[in-house]
């Protein structure tokens, strides 16, 4: 169990990649606390994760509100006593060929994706920096470095994120913090689900592996970056993509 003792933040925790991520976690030793703007799936992945016998922590949260945030960090500090992880996966879509792209999905994106990450980052930093020591994870993707068509604002947001990985990797590297990001290529989630199936047939084509990722493909990514293993990385991207981009 090789985050036996530690506290677990996982944002957008109660689906997908960031539920993975938490029962991973969870069943590595670590207790959990996720959120989610989504009430209704919210208790359902709660008592999900207390399967694994730790104690869990589940709030609704706008990642674009700091005072959510802040609400919410208290919370976990008032119950567990300390933050050692972060992972900043909360994330939407809001496609469109950007000559059509409405300025609110534009807005939309970039405040979730990025100033979201942003946030919980400035918040989590603080108690982190005050114990020296911290892991923090930020769920970019491989838009973000190659761009697609009609996703210019997801592009731009997770391009963003990236960009603020590294800095704050350097900024935050003298107390003890390592910050690192994961860039999934296509997995198999919600957001994914919808696409057309000739569509996902010519995706697979471009993946020398050969199929999607899974939820856990990330999961385990994310694990190793938030354990003793990954003490000397920080401010790297790890492509977790099936070879997709090279």
């Amino acid at each position: 169990m090789v985050l036996k003792g530690k506290i677990s933040i996982i944002t957008g925790g109660a689906r997908g990649i960031g539920l993975s991520i938490a029962r991973t976690f969870a069943e590595q030793g670590s207790d959990v606390a996720i959120c989610d703007v989504n009430p209704d799936v919210l208790e359902t992945s709660k008592k999900e994760l207390e399967t694994t016998g730790r104690n869990v922590l589940a709030e609704k949260v706008d990642v674009t509100s700091m005072e959510d945030i802040q609400h919410f960090i208290q919370k976990v500090l008032d119950k567990f006593g300390k933050i050692d992880i972060l992972i900043n996966n909360a994330g939407i879509t809001r496609d469109g060929l950007l000559v059509r792209m409405a300025d609110a999905d534009w807005d939309a994106v970039l405040n979730v994706n990025l100033k979201g990450t942003f946030n919980f980052t400035k918040a989590v930093s603080k108690p982190m920096m005050k114990q020296r020591s911290g892991k923090i994870v930020n769920v970019a993707s491989i838009i973000g470095i190659v761009g697609n068509a009609g996703q210019a604002n997801y592009a731009a947001s997770k391009g963003g994120v990236i960009a603020f990985t590294k800095s704050a990797a350097k900024e935050l590297a003298s107390r003890n913090i390592n910050v690192n990001a994961v860039a999934p290529g296509f997995i198999d989630t919600q957001m994914t689900v919808s696409l057309p199936e000739n569509l996902k047939n010519d995706i697979i084509k471009q993946i020398p592996l050969g199929r999607w990722g899974s939820v856990s493909d990330v999961a385990k990514v994310a694990l190793f970056l938030v354990s003793d293993a990954a003490a000397y990385i920080t401010g790297q991207v790890i492509q977790v993509d099936g070879g997709m981009v090279t």
